[in-house]
């Protein structure tokens, strides 16, 4: 019998962490189309569309001003209000989005996944590519404020740890993809924790420095905010474009190599489950 040339051979992974590169990047244009829909549905019929990006990090600011910065009378380290709470969401919404997303990926996917293949990693690949874009927006609303206290004031000083900016980005993605990846191949047969997930994210960003700096923290609760890996990604940042904050190459070891663990741990439980999950979803 002659041998036959099949446009594609899907084939069994080797092992829990196999990663097939090469599909992903074969569906490519796949990922381009999921990220458009991502960013382009969302706001589709709404008034104001994307300018929501911009609103919402706006109105929060605002928001925390009023109840921790006047009322609360917490302190942001001599660093103006608006910048100082205004970078913290910007990076906890990055991480927040990526890993809420991705979360619901197998549950909210199901449909298509059952009706066609593509390798399933596109999926939340979309989701933080989609989330980088928006954070993109934000980040040029923050500059813009940014450097108006930088050429009129005195109170921000930046420093060369400016230039690590692109890598906490990467760490924030791949914290958030790591979670999430981990979250959705649970959820596929515990459905609780969809509501565990949204209520845990929430708490977990006042376990973060998004709203406080880390020297008002008494010394004895300073160990188990250490211990959350968005705390160093957060303070570099600030750090970096602020002055304020502090710069922990330890910190920032920890970070790394907590994000490396979800990310491995993530992708081994999302190949296991992604072999049979469509019996359970």
């Amino acid at each position: 019998m002659a041998e036959q040339d099949w446009d594609l051979v899907i084939r069994p992974k080797k092992n829990l962490l196999d990663i097939d590169f090469k599909a992903i990047w074969q569906y490519r244009d796949l990922l381009k189309m999921f990220v458009k829909r991502d960013v382009v549905t969302v706001y589709k019929q709404t008034i104001l569309g994307p300018i929501w990006f911009i609103l919402q990090p706006i109105m929060t600011t605002a928001i925390y001003i009023l109840v921790f910065g006047r009322i609360a009378n917490i302190s942001t380290d001599g660093v103006p209000m608006i910048l100082f709470y205004l970078s913290g969401i910007i990076v906890w919404n990055y991480f927040s989005e990526c890993f809420n997303i991705t979360a619901r990926t197998f549950t909210e996917n199901a449909n298509i996944f059952g009706k066609v293949y593509f390798p399933r990693l596109i999926m939340p690949l979309a989701k933080i590519t989609s989330g980088l874009i928006k954070f993109g927006i934000q980040f040029v609303l923050f500059l813009a404020v940014y450097l108006v206290y930088l050429f009129e004031t005195d109170t921000v000083q930046p420093n060369l740890c400016l230039l690590l900016v692109p890598y906490l980005v990467l760490l924030m993605a791949m914290l958030g993809l790591g979670f999430g990846i981990i979250f959705t191949s649970l959820t596929t047969r515990y459905r609780d924790l969809n509501f565990l997930i949204v209520f845990g994210v929430q708490l977990l960003m006042y376990a973060t420095p998004v709203i406080y700096p880390v020297s008002a923290i008494p010394s004895k609760y300073k160990i188990f905010i250490m211990a959350n890996p968005m705390t160093p990604i957060l303070e570099t940042f600030k750090h970096a474009f602020l002055g304020s904050g502090s710069m922990s190459w330890t910190g920032l070891a920890y970070a790394t190599i907590f994000t490396f663990i979800v990310i491995v741990l993530g992708v081994i439980i999302f190949n296991k489950t992604e072999e049979n999950f469509i019996d359970t979803v």
